[in-house]
């Protein structure tokens, strides 16, 4: 149809003729044309422009590009981080280690925290968010992450300082001892497990921070035999883990009285060691 010589589209019919579930389409209708869903239930037309953004965006969906970076975006918790192929897209698991350290520490809230491997800086704006006095430190040893870091960083939690550096190397010595938690989603994929992935973690996240050696435990061997130095006297260390590493990770943190915790699916998940709880 046309409407004052400009062709129109709709968007409904763009959205039934895709070939993708409704709601993934209808996400990307939005995130082609920048409109949210009322106003385009109000008015669906799209100009050749947005259809042809909206087609780019489908095609490449059907091909296996997470919708989050489709869209720019990824929801965690309370906030929204820009996402796109220099780091990982924030997962449930993640989000449930968030509120779990959350809710271990309100009462008694940190003063200083260091997430390491920020990624998209999720986890550690989401902790200045909860615990605004903290002084809230982030690590990743992939400059690409922490320019999307930076970047969201600056939008809501300006505060954080951002380190490149590999796990504690880069940090400011005095934080040495003073640390009241240590969390982190670090990469625990075997190497091994590599085509065992579903195709749009396997061919579209970043590889660094997916695997990590032939056992997986590489990154985490060293980030739990390094922490205590960093802990203060009751400090605590938290970590996502791979479903099949709890035993190992008790007895590589036996130190510290390390402790499994499931995640909503019932698999070993969380790695949680307490400094001076041994």
């Amino acid at each position: 149809m046309t409407t004052t010589g400009r062709r129109v589209i709709s968007g409904r019919s763009l959205v039934a003729d895709s070939g993708l579930p409704v709601h993934e389409a209808d996400r990307l209708l939005e995130a082609a044309t920048g409109r949210d869903r009322t106003s385009l239930y109000r008015d669906d037309t799209l100009d050749n422009r947005g259809a042809a953004r909206f087609g780019e965006l489908a095609d490449r969906r059907r091909a296996g590009e997470p919708l989050q970076y489709l869209e720019g975006t990824s929801q965690f918790g309370s906030i929204e981080v820009a996402v796109d192929r220099r780091v990982l897209i924030p997962r449930p698991e993640t989000e449930q280690l968030w509120e779990l350290v959350t809710a271990m520490l309100a009462d008694r809230p940190p003063r200083v925290v260091v997430d390491l491997g920020t990624g998209s800086g999720n986890l550690a704006i989401a902790l200045k968010h909860s615990f605004p006095d903290a002084e809230v430190h982030a690590v990743d040893v992939s400059a690409g992450s922490l320019e999307v870091a930076a970047e969201n960083a600056a939008a809501s939690a300006p505060e954080i300082a951002l380190y490149y550096g590999d796990l504690f190397e880069p940090l400011p010595p005095e934080i040495r001892g003073r640390v009241d938690l240590v969390i982190s989603n670090p990469p625990y994929i075997a190497t091994g497990e590599h085509a065992t992935l579903p195709l749009e973690v396997r061919d579209h996240e970043p590889a660094i921070a997916l695997f990590a050696g032939p056992d997986g435990l590489s990154v985490l061997r060293r980030i739990v035999t390094l922490a205590p130095d960093w802990l203060s006297p009751d400090g605590l260390l938290a970590c996502e883990i791979g479903e099949d590493q709890g035993a190992a990770l008790i007895e590589i943190a036996a130190d510290f009285n390390p402790e499994i915790i499931k995640d909503l699916a019932g698999r070993d998940r969380f790695l949680i060691a307490q400094k001076g709880m041994a």
